[in-house]
Protein backbone atom coordinates (compact mmCIF):
# COMPACT_ATOMS: atom_id res chain seq x y z
CA UNK A 1 0.00 0.00 0.00
CA UNK A 2 1.31 3.51 -0.79
CA UNK A 3 2.20 5.65 2.20
CA UNK A 4 -0.48 7.98 3.47
CA UNK A 5 -0.26 11.60 2.38
CA UNK A 6 -0.71 14.37 4.99
CA UNK A 7 -4.39 14.82 4.18
CA UNK A 8 -5.09 11.14 4.70
CA UNK A 9 -3.57 11.30 8.18
CA UNK A 10 -6.49 13.56 9.13
CA UNK A 11 -8.99 10.85 8.16
CA UNK A 12 -9.80 7.52 9.81
CA UNK A 13 -9.89 4.20 8.00
CA UNK A 14 -11.98 1.79 10.13
CA UNK A 15 -10.66 -1.30 8.30
CA UNK A 16 -7.05 -0.15 8.15
CA UNK A 17 -5.26 -1.51 5.11
CA UNK A 18 -7.70 -4.39 4.58
CA UNK A 19 -8.90 -4.75 0.98
CA UNK A 20 -11.23 -7.24 -0.66
CA UNK A 21 -9.37 -9.77 -2.75
CA UNK A 22 -10.17 -9.78 -6.44
CA UNK A 23 -13.18 -11.96 -7.08
CA UNK A 24 -14.38 -11.75 -3.47
CA UNK A 25 -16.07 -9.27 -1.15
CA UNK A 26 -15.44 -7.84 2.30
CA UNK A 27 -18.43 -7.45 4.62
CA UNK A 28 -18.38 -3.98 6.20
CA UNK A 29 -21.71 -4.07 8.01
CA UNK A 30 -24.66 -6.44 8.00
CA UNK A 31 -26.05 -6.23 4.49
CA UNK A 32 -23.19 -4.13 3.03
CA UNK A 33 -20.36 -5.79 1.07
CA UNK A 34 -17.33 -4.12 -0.53
CA UNK A 35 -16.11 -5.37 -3.91
CA UNK A 36 -12.91 -4.02 -5.48
CA UNK A 37 -12.11 -4.56 -9.18
CA UNK A 38 -9.00 -3.73 -11.17
CA UNK A 39 -8.81 -1.07 -13.89
CA UNK A 40 -6.18 -0.80 -16.66
CA UNK A 41 -5.44 2.87 -15.88
CA UNK A 42 -3.22 4.84 -13.52
CA UNK A 43 -6.24 4.84 -11.21
CA UNK A 44 -6.11 1.07 -11.03
CA UNK A 45 -9.28 0.06 -9.18
CA UNK A 46 -12.93 0.83 -8.53
CA UNK A 47 -15.02 0.00 -5.47
CA UNK A 48 -18.47 -1.53 -5.96
CA UNK A 49 -21.08 -2.01 -3.25
CA UNK A 50 -23.48 -4.91 -2.68
CA UNK A 51 -26.47 -4.04 -0.50
CA UNK A 52 -28.74 -6.81 0.80
CA UNK A 53 -32.25 -6.13 -0.43
CA UNK A 54 -35.76 -7.41 -1.00
CA UNK A 55 -38.03 -6.17 -3.78
CA UNK A 56 -41.61 -7.32 -4.37
CA UNK A 57 -41.10 -10.23 -2.01
CA UNK A 58 -37.87 -11.39 -3.71
CA UNK A 59 -34.65 -11.58 -1.69
CA UNK A 60 -31.42 -10.49 -3.30
CA UNK A 61 -28.98 -7.61 -3.71
CA UNK A 62 -28.83 -4.07 -4.98
CA UNK A 63 -25.51 -3.40 -6.70
CA UNK A 64 -24.02 0.10 -6.79
CA UNK A 65 -21.72 0.55 -9.83
CA UNK A 66 -20.37 -2.14 -12.13
CA UNK A 67 -16.80 -1.73 -13.52
CA UNK A 68 -15.88 -1.36 -17.19
CA UNK A 69 -16.76 -4.10 -19.66
CA UNK A 70 -13.56 -6.11 -19.86
CA UNK A 71 -12.86 -9.82 -19.73
CA UNK A 72 -11.15 -9.71 -16.33
CA UNK A 73 -14.12 -7.86 -14.78
CA UNK A 74 -16.57 -10.41 -16.14
CA UNK A 75 -14.38 -13.21 -14.74
CA UNK A 76 -14.30 -11.54 -11.32
CA UNK A 77 -18.06 -11.11 -11.44
CA UNK A 78 -18.47 -14.83 -12.12
CA UNK A 79 -16.51 -15.55 -8.94
CA UNK A 80 -18.53 -13.04 -6.93
CA UNK A 81 -21.83 -14.37 -8.23
CA UNK A 82 -20.77 -17.90 -7.25
CA UNK A 83 -19.31 -17.10 -3.82
CA UNK A 84 -20.65 -13.81 -2.46
CA UNK A 85 -24.36 -13.51 -3.28
CA UNK A 86 -25.56 -16.33 -1.01
CA UNK A 87 -27.27 -17.91 -3.99
CA UNK A 88 -29.46 -14.82 -4.43
CA UNK A 89 -29.90 -12.64 -7.53
CA UNK A 90 -29.00 -9.04 -8.18
CA UNK A 91 -32.37 -7.28 -8.05
CA UNK A 92 -31.29 -3.89 -9.40
CA UNK A 93 -28.17 -2.10 -10.56
CA UNK A 94 -27.56 1.50 -9.46
CA UNK A 95 -25.05 3.57 -11.43
CA UNK A 96 -23.87 6.68 -9.62
CA UNK A 97 -22.92 8.25 -12.95
CA UNK A 98 -22.03 7.67 -16.59
CA UNK A 99 -18.26 7.15 -16.47
CA UNK A 100 -17.16 3.79 -17.90
CA UNK A 101 -15.89 2.24 -14.66
CA UNK A 102 -19.29 2.86 -13.07
CA UNK A 103 -21.70 1.79 -15.82
CA UNK A 104 -19.68 -0.32 -18.28
CA UNK A 105 -21.07 -3.72 -17.28
CA UNK A 106 -24.61 -2.57 -16.48
CA UNK A 107 -25.96 -3.99 -19.75
CA UNK A 108 -24.47 -7.42 -19.02
CA UNK A 109 -25.51 -7.62 -15.37
CA UNK A 110 -29.00 -6.24 -15.97
CA UNK A 111 -29.59 -8.74 -18.77
CA UNK A 112 -28.19 -11.64 -16.78
CA UNK A 113 -30.44 -11.02 -13.78
CA UNK A 114 -33.36 -9.34 -15.56
CA UNK A 115 -32.68 -6.42 -13.22
CA UNK A 116 -33.45 -2.76 -13.89
CA UNK A 117 -30.81 -0.05 -14.11
CA UNK A 118 -31.30 2.95 -11.80
CA UNK A 119 -29.48 6.23 -12.53
CA UNK A 120 -30.08 9.89 -13.27
CA UNK A 121 -31.74 10.76 -16.57
CA UNK A 122 -28.91 13.05 -17.66
CA UNK A 123 -26.21 10.44 -17.13
CA UNK A 124 -28.26 7.58 -18.59
CA UNK A 125 -28.87 9.49 -21.80
CA UNK A 126 -25.29 10.78 -21.96
CA UNK A 127 -23.96 7.25 -21.49
CA UNK A 128 -26.31 5.76 -24.06
CA UNK A 129 -25.37 8.41 -26.62
CA UNK A 130 -21.65 7.99 -25.94
CA UNK A 131 -21.84 4.19 -26.22
CA UNK A 132 -23.35 4.57 -29.70
CA UNK A 133 -21.04 7.33 -30.89
CA UNK A 134 -18.01 7.00 -33.11
CA UNK A 135 -16.48 10.11 -31.55
CA UNK A 136 -17.21 9.66 -27.84
CA UNK A 137 -14.39 10.84 -25.55
CA UNK A 138 -12.01 11.27 -28.46
CA UNK A 139 -11.88 11.98 -32.18
CA UNK A 140 -11.49 15.16 -34.17
CA UNK A 141 -13.65 17.43 -31.97
CA UNK A 142 -11.72 16.46 -28.84
CA UNK A 143 -8.42 17.09 -30.57
CA UNK A 144 -9.61 20.47 -31.85
CA UNK A 145 -10.79 21.48 -28.38
CA UNK A 146 -7.48 20.58 -26.75
CA UNK A 147 -5.60 22.33 -29.56
CA UNK A 148 -7.64 25.49 -28.96
CA UNK A 149 -6.35 25.40 -25.38
CA UNK A 150 -2.72 25.07 -26.35
CA UNK A 151 -2.08 21.32 -26.71
CA UNK A 152 -0.21 21.44 -29.99
CA UNK A 153 2.00 18.34 -29.83
CA UNK A 154 1.21 16.52 -33.12
CA UNK A 155 1.72 13.06 -31.64
CA UNK A 156 -0.65 13.69 -28.74
CA UNK A 157 -3.31 15.19 -31.01
CA UNK A 158 -3.00 12.24 -33.41
CA UNK A 159 -3.54 9.80 -30.54
CA UNK A 160 -6.59 11.76 -29.33
CA UNK A 161 -8.06 11.68 -32.85
CA UNK A 162 -7.40 7.93 -33.00
CA UNK A 163 -9.18 7.11 -29.72
CA UNK A 164 -12.62 7.93 -31.11
CA UNK A 165 -13.95 4.58 -29.92
CA UNK A 166 -12.72 4.97 -26.35
CA UNK A 167 -16.07 5.11 -24.55
CA UNK A 168 -17.84 2.39 -26.61
CA UNK A 169 -14.86 0.08 -26.04
CA UNK A 170 -15.53 0.25 -22.29
CA UNK A 171 -19.32 0.72 -22.39
CA UNK A 172 -20.48 -1.14 -25.51
CA UNK A 173 -24.17 -0.83 -24.66
CA UNK A 174 -26.68 0.42 -22.10
CA UNK A 175 -29.88 -1.32 -20.99
CA UNK A 176 -32.70 -0.18 -23.27
CA UNK A 177 -34.66 1.23 -20.32
CA UNK A 178 -33.92 2.56 -16.84
CA UNK A 179 -35.47 3.85 -13.61
CA UNK A 180 -34.82 7.54 -13.09
CA UNK A 181 -33.15 8.77 -9.88
CA UNK A 182 -33.64 12.38 -8.79
CA UNK A 183 -32.13 14.59 -6.12
CA UNK A 184 -33.98 14.17 -2.79
CA UNK A 185 -35.49 10.83 -3.82
CA UNK A 186 -35.61 8.22 -1.07
CA UNK A 187 -34.96 4.59 -2.00
CA UNK A 188 -35.65 1.74 0.42
CA UNK A 189 -32.88 -0.86 0.20
CA UNK A 190 -32.89 -3.73 2.65
CA UNK A 191 -34.57 -1.85 5.47
CA UNK A 192 -32.44 1.27 5.03
CA UNK A 193 -33.82 4.48 3.57
CA UNK A 194 -31.23 5.90 1.18
CA UNK A 195 -31.44 9.57 0.25
CA UNK A 196 -30.26 10.66 -3.22
CA UNK A 197 -27.87 13.63 -3.30
CA UNK A 198 -27.09 15.15 -6.69
CA UNK A 199 -23.64 16.39 -7.62
CA UNK A 200 -22.30 18.32 -10.59
CA UNK A 201 -18.90 19.15 -12.03
CA UNK A 202 -17.50 15.62 -12.25
CA UNK A 203 -20.35 14.11 -14.26
CA UNK A 204 -23.52 15.63 -15.73
CA UNK A 205 -25.81 14.47 -12.88
CA UNK A 206 -23.99 12.31 -10.35
CA UNK A 207 -26.11 10.62 -7.66
CA UNK A 208 -24.66 9.76 -4.22
CA UNK A 209 -26.65 7.78 -1.66
CA UNK A 210 -26.89 8.55 2.06
CA UNK A 211 -28.53 6.44 4.77
CA UNK A 212 -29.10 7.65 8.33
CA UNK A 213 -29.35 4.10 9.64
CA UNK A 214 -31.52 1.01 9.74
CA UNK A 215 -34.43 -0.20 11.88
CA UNK A 216 -32.30 -3.19 12.87
CA UNK A 217 -30.41 -1.01 15.32
CA UNK A 218 -27.42 -0.24 13.09
CA UNK A 219 -27.73 3.53 13.38
CA UNK A 220 -24.38 4.45 11.85
CA UNK A 221 -24.89 6.81 8.90
CA UNK A 222 -23.41 5.70 5.58
CA UNK A 223 -22.64 7.69 2.43
CA UNK A 224 -21.97 5.97 -0.89
CA UNK A 225 -20.15 8.95 -2.33
CA UNK A 226 -19.31 7.71 -5.81
CA UNK A 227 -16.60 9.97 -7.19
CA UNK A 228 -17.76 13.15 -5.48
CA UNK A 229 -15.71 12.63 -2.29
CA UNK A 230 -12.56 10.48 -2.46
CA UNK A 231 -10.10 10.07 0.43
CA UNK A 232 -6.70 9.98 -1.25
CA UNK A 233 -7.06 11.89 -4.50
CA UNK A 234 -9.07 14.88 -5.65
CA UNK A 235 -12.00 14.19 -7.96
CA UNK A 236 -11.41 14.93 -11.62
CA UNK A 237 -13.28 18.14 -12.49
CA UNK A 238 -12.95 18.98 -16.16
CA UNK A 239 -14.27 21.04 -19.05
CA UNK A 240 -14.46 19.24 -22.41
CA UNK A 241 -15.62 19.94 -25.94
CA UNK A 242 -19.23 18.94 -25.32
CA UNK A 243 -19.65 21.97 -23.02
CA UNK A 244 -16.64 24.06 -24.00
CA UNK A 245 -17.47 27.07 -21.82
CA UNK A 246 -18.59 25.19 -18.71
CA UNK A 247 -17.78 26.23 -15.14
CA UNK A 248 -17.32 22.72 -13.78
CA UNK A 249 -15.19 23.62 -10.76
CA UNK A 250 -17.78 26.03 -9.36
CA UNK A 251 -20.45 23.35 -9.76
CA UNK A 252 -18.28 20.74 -8.05
CA UNK A 253 -17.38 22.88 -5.04
CA UNK A 254 -21.02 23.85 -4.54
CA UNK A 255 -22.02 20.19 -4.84
CA UNK A 256 -19.70 18.78 -2.18
CA UNK A 257 -21.10 21.29 0.30
CA UNK A 258 -24.38 19.37 0.04
CA UNK A 259 -22.71 16.71 2.18
CA UNK A 260 -21.91 19.09 5.04
CA UNK A 261 -25.25 18.55 6.84
CA UNK A 262 -24.41 14.84 7.16
CA UNK A 263 -22.97 13.74 10.52
CA UNK A 264 -19.20 14.00 10.89
CA UNK A 265 -19.00 10.31 11.86
CA UNK A 266 -20.67 9.22 8.59
CA UNK A 267 -18.96 6.18 7.09
CA UNK A 268 -17.99 7.20 3.55
CA UNK A 269 -17.87 4.46 0.90
CA UNK A 270 -15.93 6.04 -2.01
CA UNK A 271 -15.51 4.68 -5.52
CA UNK A 272 -11.71 4.82 -5.21
CA UNK A 273 -9.59 4.42 -2.09
CA UNK A 274 -10.71 2.92 1.22
CA UNK A 275 -13.84 3.47 3.33
CA UNK A 276 -13.24 6.30 5.77
CA UNK A 277 -14.69 8.66 8.34
CA UNK A 278 -13.90 12.37 8.54
CA UNK A 279 -16.29 13.65 5.87
CA UNK A 280 -16.34 17.28 6.99
CA UNK A 281 -12.56 17.46 7.13
CA UNK A 282 -12.26 15.89 3.68
CA UNK A 283 -14.64 18.45 2.20
CA UNK A 284 -12.57 21.22 3.77
CA UNK A 285 -9.40 19.66 2.31
CA UNK A 286 -10.93 19.64 -1.18
CA UNK A 287 -11.84 23.31 -0.88
CA UNK A 288 -8.32 24.08 0.35
CA UNK A 289 -6.78 22.09 -2.50
CA UNK A 290 -8.69 23.95 -5.19
CA UNK A 291 -8.21 27.31 -3.49
CA UNK A 292 -4.44 26.71 -3.58
CA UNK A 293 -4.52 25.60 -7.24
CA UNK A 294 -6.60 28.64 -8.21
CA UNK A 295 -4.11 30.91 -6.46
CA UNK A 296 -1.25 29.28 -8.39
CA UNK A 297 -3.08 29.70 -11.68
CA UNK A 298 -3.90 33.34 -10.96
CA UNK A 299 -0.29 34.05 -10.07
CA UNK A 300 0.94 32.38 -13.26
CA UNK A 301 -1.48 34.43 -15.33
CA UNK A 302 -0.33 37.69 -13.73
CA UNK A 303 2.55 37.84 -16.20
CA UNK A 304 2.03 36.84 -19.80
CA UNK A 305 -1.32 35.28 -20.83
CA UNK A 306 -1.34 31.50 -20.32
CA UNK A 307 -3.07 28.63 -22.09
CA UNK A 308 -4.46 25.54 -20.37
CA UNK A 309 -1.60 23.48 -21.78
CA UNK A 310 0.91 25.89 -20.25
CA UNK A 311 -0.87 25.51 -16.92
CA UNK A 312 -0.23 21.75 -16.80
CA UNK A 313 3.22 22.24 -15.31
CA UNK A 314 1.71 24.53 -12.67
CA UNK A 315 -1.16 22.22 -11.67
CA UNK A 316 0.57 18.84 -12.07
CA UNK A 317 4.03 18.17 -10.70
CA UNK A 318 4.46 14.75 -12.29
CA UNK A 319 4.92 13.29 -15.76
CA UNK A 320 1.60 12.50 -17.45
CA UNK A 321 0.79 9.82 -20.00
CA UNK A 322 -1.76 10.60 -22.74
CA UNK A 323 -4.72 9.23 -20.76
CA UNK A 324 -3.75 11.39 -17.79
CA UNK A 325 -3.02 14.38 -20.05
CA UNK A 326 -6.57 14.46 -21.40
CA UNK A 327 -7.96 14.55 -17.85
CA UNK A 328 -5.33 17.10 -16.83
CA UNK A 329 -6.18 19.37 -19.76
CA UNK A 330 -9.84 19.27 -18.78
CA UNK A 331 -8.93 20.19 -15.20
CA UNK A 332 -6.65 22.99 -16.36
CA UNK A 333 -9.45 24.52 -18.43
CA UNK A 334 -11.83 24.13 -15.46
CA UNK A 335 -9.53 26.13 -13.17
CA UNK A 336 -8.98 28.84 -15.75
CA UNK A 337 -12.72 29.06 -16.40
CA UNK A 338 -13.50 29.33 -12.68
CA UNK A 339 -11.28 32.41 -12.46
CA UNK A 340 -12.55 33.75 -15.78
CA UNK A 341 -16.22 33.51 -14.79
CA UNK A 342 -15.37 35.01 -11.39
CA UNK A 343 -13.98 38.09 -13.17
CA UNK A 344 -10.37 37.48 -12.09
CA UNK A 345 -9.05 36.53 -15.53
CA UNK A 346 -9.78 37.77 -19.01
CA UNK A 347 -9.70 35.47 -22.04
CA UNK A 348 -8.24 36.22 -25.44
CA UNK A 349 -7.67 34.14 -28.55
CA UNK A 350 -4.34 34.55 -30.30
CA UNK A 351 -3.64 34.52 -34.03
CA UNK A 352 -3.21 30.72 -34.02
CA UNK A 353 -6.63 30.20 -32.41
CA UNK A 354 -5.33 29.31 -28.91
CA UNK A 355 -7.19 30.67 -25.90
CA UNK A 356 -5.01 32.37 -23.32
CA UNK A 357 -5.97 33.86 -19.99
CA UNK A 358 -4.48 36.89 -18.26
CA UNK A 359 -5.06 38.40 -14.84
CA UNK A 360 -7.44 41.34 -14.77
CA UNK A 361 -5.86 44.70 -14.10
CA UNK A 362 -7.21 48.02 -12.85
CA UNK A 363 -7.50 49.20 -16.45
CA UNK A 364 -9.60 46.21 -17.63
Amino acid sequence: MPAMNPNELELHYPWGDALPELGSALTLKPGIKWVRMGLPFALNHINLWLLRDAIDGREGWTLVDCCIDQTSAREQWEQIIAAELDGLPILRVVATHMHPDHVGLAHWLCARFNAPLWMSATDYNAARLASQSATAMGGERSAAFFASHGLTDPDSLAKIRARSGYYPSLVPALPSSYRRMLHDDTILIGGRAWHCIVGYGHAPEHIALHSQGAPSGDLDPVLISGDMVLPRISTNVSVYELEPEGDALKLFLESIDRFLPLPQHTLVLPSHGKPFTGLHRRIAQLHEHHRDRLAEVLEACAGEPQSAAEMLQVLFKRELDLHQTTFAMGESVAHLHALWFAGKLRREQDASGVYRFAAMTSTD
